[in-house]
């Protein structure tokens, strides 16, 4: 097995796990038969973010990202489907699943009717699934300044830190291999934002010896 084989199970196996982290939320809604504390739109936007990148790959023909993003897509939409049958806000999270799709057809019908195929249209696709994976991974950064303020780690997942730290670095180095930077890029955010959240267990570890087990977030 070559150094790019070596990766593509790397990406698929990590980025596999790092999404199957959801399960812990679809059990616990049937569990509780319910949606509260919660989060929807995390669910909405990686599928959308999952439907992009399967559209990238399709394009490079790359199966890795194919692959991966297909099984991502799968889950988040299982777990949406979950949230929409337990959540008691059945017409906001309707409306937002319904907005999104709209989006999504939108940008379809841009890429497919505005853009030639060929290196523009993969272009412009990796610059948007790009800013869309950039800004995901950005977006807890605000709830790791109230951790840090607060010292309670707790709304942290520590399998989920550990999962995406591991599959952030197998996509930069499986993105350097192939000179693509639509792919080194937006997940480079995602290394640094995991060592952000491991050094904050490490550091408030003490103060929540005590605690239950880490929530999800």
């Amino acid at each position: 097995m070559d150094l790019m084989q070596l990766l593509s199970w790397a990406c698929i196996v990590f980025t596999v796990g790092m999404f199957s982290t959801g399960l812990t939320d679809l059990k616990k809604m049937r569990e509780t038969r319910s949606a509260d504390n919660i989060q929807f739109l995390p669910f909405l936007f990686t599928c959308l973010n999952n439907l992009g990148w399967f559209y990238y790959g399709m394009l490079k023909k790359d199966q890795t990202i194919v692959f991966v993003n297909v099984v991502g897509a799968l889950l988040q939409i299982l777990y949406i489907i979950v949230y929409l049958h337990y959540t008691k806000q059945k017409r906001l999270v309707t409306s937002q699943t319904v907005a999104a799709g709209t989006m999504l057809a939108c940008g379809w019908f841009y890429f497919t009717t505005f853009l030639t195929e060929g290196d523009t249209r993969l272009s412009q696709l990796g610059l948007a699934c790009s800013v869309i994976t950039v800004s995901m991974y950005l977006s807890p950064l605000t709830d790791l300044v109230e951790i840090v303020r607060s010292g309670d780690v707790q709304r942290l997942s520590l399998p989920l830190t550990v999962a995406t730290f591991f599959t952030s670095t197998s996509w930069v180095l499986y993105g350097l291999q192939l000179n693509d930077q639509y792919i080194v890029v937006p997940n480079t955010p995602g290394i640094f934002t995991s060592l952000i959240r491991l050094y904050l267990f490490w550091r408030f570890a003490a103060v929540s010896q005590s605690s239950p087990a880490y929530s999800s977030m």
